[in-house]
């Protein structure tokens, strides 16, 4: 005769495999390889690059903010009906509490750019742009590079 099937959950032994008998799947890479970092934070890394490169000659923009934002958005007037293309990135001046904030607008970069190479130097231009639309002064004179690449 055959013996009985114990129900399910009943502590016969630790349930360690799902349904189909395959176990847990893991990650589909290890941490230090780069399949494991986002698209996300992969930009975040290239304005991060942009960054460093930029204040070891403007020191002054150590106390500036730099953002990542998806999009553009229209409710905060980011996005005007008037603009015939969408913005890369945008400066938002300071008050008494808030510091110089530079912002770049990910999904239209990402866009606008094929390889990981175009969009690092996509993103560049845009940082230089906004800083240097926020120093007052040409993209030229806050990167000598700038337009090169």
């Amino acid at each position: 005769m055959n013996s009985p099937v114990p129900p399910r959950g009943s502590g016969s032994r630790p349930h360690s495999r799902d349904r189909h008998g395959r176990g847990m799947r893991g990650p589909v890479a290890p941490p230090q390889v780069p399949l494991a970092i986002s698209r996300a934070e992969a930009f975040d890394d290239l304005v991060r690059d942009s960054v460093a490169r930029l204040e070891r000659h403007w020191p002054q923009l150590a106390s500036v903010e730099f953002a990542v934002q998806e999009v553009p958005r229209a409710d905060e007037s980011e996005l005007r009906a008037t603009d015939e293309a969408v913005p890369l990135g945008r400066v938002l001046e300071g008050d008494g509490e808030r510091p110089d904030r530079v912002v770049v607008y990910r999904r239209p970069v990402e866009i606008r750019s094929r390889t990981r190479d175009e969009r690092a130097v996509l993103v560049h231009e845009v940082v230089v742009e906004q800083v240097a639309e926020l120093l007052g002064l040409a993209p030229e004179t806050v990167d000598p590079r700038y337009g090169q690449d």
